[in-house]
C-alpha cells in the first residue's frame, strides 16, 4: 500500500474523531499527538521507506509525523488557520529525503563559493605571504561548516544539528582568530627583508609574542563553548546563538577599525605604511560589514514558507553566497596591496 494513500485515509477518520487544535507549536497540538500513534498501529506491517528516504535515515516514525505535519498543515490552510512550527522548524515540503531542500541548495552553493575562494586565494596570494596559511585555513573550516550545514538540512536530527552548529562556531571562532592576526599584525616580519622585493614580509620562524596566548584563548572558548553544549541535557539555544553573534559582531568590529577614513585611523593597515595609508578598495571592508548585518537581520523576519520551500533561514543562506564571493575579491586585493612591501630608499 502507497504510504501516503494509507496516511490520507488515517487521517481523515483522525479529523472526524478530533477536533482541530492548534497550540503553541504544532508538534504539541492534539491532533497531531494523536494522529502519531494512530499513523504507526495503521501501517504496522506496511511501512516501506524508498531508498533516497531510508539513506537519509528517515524510519516509520519519521514518515508518520511528516505526513500527519503536511496534512495538519494543509487542513489549516484551506480553514484559513495560521501556520505554526514542529519541532522548532516550519512544515516544508521535503523533497529526495531533505527535510528543507532550498537550505540544502543554498548551503551547498555556499561550500562551492568557499572552496572557489580557496582556490583564487591559493593562486593569486604569494606563497610567502603573512596571511596567506590563516586564509587559506578559513576557507577549509568554512567549508567544511556550509557541508554539515547542508547534511543537517537534509535531515535533521541531534548529531547533525552538533555537527552543524559546531562547526559553523569554528568558522566564525577562526574568522575572528585571524583578523586580530591581522589587524594588529601579530605575525613577525622578517628584519633583514630587502627594501627591492616586491614580496611581502616573510613570517619569522619564531611567532609575534602574542600570537600564541591568542591561539591558545581561542582554542579554550571554543572547547569551553562546545563542551558545555554537549553536556547539557538539553541544547542551549540562546547561549548558541549568544555566542556566535558576539565573536561574530567581534570580527566585524575589528574590520570597521581597518575601514576608518584616513584621518581616524586607530591602527596602521599594513605593516610597511603610516597609519593614514588608505587604499580606496579599504572602503569594501564597510561595504561588507553592512551586507553581513543585513544578511543576518533576515533571521529575525521569520514567517512560514514561501510555497512551503523557502524562508527566512533559507534566504539568509542565499545571501550569503554573494558575499562570500565579494569578500574573497577583497582579501587578495588587501594582500596584494604595496602597503605590505618595503619602500626603496
Amino acid at each position: 500500500m502507497h504510504l501516503r494513500a494509507g496516511v490520507a485515509r488515517l487521517w481523515l477518520i483522525i479529523l472526524a474523531c478530533t477536533p482541530f487544535v492548534l497550540a503553541s507549536t504544532g508538534d504539541r497540538a492534539e491532533s497531531f499527538q494523536n494522529c502519531i500513534p494512530t499513523c504507526l498501529d495503521y501501517l504496522k506491517g506496511q511501512c516501506e521507506i524508498p531508498f533516497l528516504f531510508r539513506l537519509a535515515r528517515w524510519t516509520c516514525t519519521d514518515e508518520c509525523k511528516y505526513q500527519c505535519m503536511r496534512f495538519i498543515t494543509d487542513n489549516a490552510v484551506e480553514e484559513q488557520q495560521p501556520i505554526v512550527q514542529y519541532y522548532g522548524k516550519w512544515p516544508f515540503i521535503r523533497y529526495a529525503g531533505m527535510q528543507e531542500p532550498a537550505s540544502v541548495v543554498f548551503s551547498v552553493l555556499n561550500l562551492i563559493a568557499h572552496v572557489q575562494g580557496a582556490r583564487i586565494v591559493s593562486k593569486r596570494i604569494p606563497h610567502d605571504h603573512p596571511m596567506r596559511p590563516y586564509y587559506l585555513t578559513w576557507s577549509y573550516i568554512s567549508t567544511n561548516a556550509w557541508f554539515w550545514s547542508s547534511v543537517f538540512h537534509t535531515r535533521d536530527v541531534p548529531w547533525t544539528e552538533k555537527l552543524d552548529y559546531f562547526s559553523a562556531a569554528s568558522a566564525i571562532m577562526y574568522a575572528l582568530y585571524s583578523v586580530v592576526i591581522r589587524t594588529f599584525h601579530l605575525y613577525t616580519s622578517s628584519g633583514s627583508h630587502p627594501t627591492s622585493s616586491p614580496s611581502p614580509p616573510q613570517p619569522s620562524s619564531v611567532p609575534h609574542r602574542a600570537l600564541k596566548p591568542w591561539a591558545i584563548t581561542c582554542l579554550i572558548v571554543y572547547i569551553g563553548h562546545v563542551t558545555y553544549l554537549s553536556i547539557l541535557p538539553r541544547f542551549d539555544y540562546t547561549y548558541n546563538m549568544a555566542f556566535n553573534l558576539t565573536l561574530g559582531l567581534t570580527h566585524n568590529f575589528l574590520w570597521v577599525i581597518y575601514s576608518l577614513p584616513s584621518s581616524r585611523s586607530l591602527l596602521p593597515r599594513f605593516p610597511f605604511r603610516p597609519k593614514d595609508y588608505r587604499p580606496a578598495f579599504v572602503t569594501k571592508v564597510f561595504v561588507f560589514v553592512l551586507l553581513t548585518t543585513a544578511a543576518t537581520a533576515l533571521e529575525l523576519f521569520d514567517f512560514p514558507p514561501w510555497m512551503f520551500v523557502i524562508d527566512a533561514h533559507a534566504l539568509w543562506h542565499l545571501s550569503t553566497v554573494p558575499i562570500t564571493k565579494f569578500w574573497y575579491d577583497f582579501l587578495v586585493e588587501d594582500a596584494l596591496d604595496q602597503g605590505w612591501r618595503l619602500q626603496k630608499s
